[in-house]
């Protein structure tokens, strides 16, 4: 029997997919349960639509991100801190100054949990820090600190 999922089902598929299952396992579990629906035509015809309107907004999502990382590559964020006699900073640079950074420089809200650090900011310098801007694309931050 043919079923369409309504979720994520271990070994059989995920939501919105058309798969095969047994008569049996169909009407005794997953029917009763409401993790699928039978495939019938109209069943069928309303799946296909929520798939072409779930790929028009990643499309569209993916667009958005890409226009996002096109306008990263031309902000670089000043950010001012202290530091010792030898130029190493008292404590890092953290992904939420450099979020504050954007926000206040740039008026961008730039989610700190995205920010790719491979290690600490812990000196003056220009730095140059990846952004999962999500739908498989990744921007870059600028960031320049500087002395108090």
């Amino acid at each position: 029997m043919k079923v369409i999922l309504r979720q994520d089902i271990k070994g059989h598929g995920k939501k919105d997919d058309i798969v095969e299952v047994s008569d049996g396992y169909a009407r005794n579990y997953l029917l009763p349960r409401n993790l699928a629906v039978q495939a019938t035509a109209d069943n069928l015809n309303s799946a296909k639509q929520v798939a072409k309107a779930k790929a028009l907004r990643l499309a569209r999502e993916k667009e958005d991100a890409q226009a996002l990382a096109e306008k990263l590559r031309s902000c670089e964020a000043v950010i001012k801190a202290r530091a010792g006699t030898t130029g190493k900073l008292f404590g890092a640079v953290t992904s939420q100054e450099i979020s504050d950074a954007f926000k206040k420089q740039f008026d961008l809200d730039i989610d700190k949990k995205r920010i790719i650090q491979d290690e600490p900011i812990k000196q003056y310098g220009r730095y140059e820090l990846k952004y999962k801007l999500g739908s498989e694309v990744t921007g870059t931050l600028y960031v320049v600190v500087t002395e108090e």
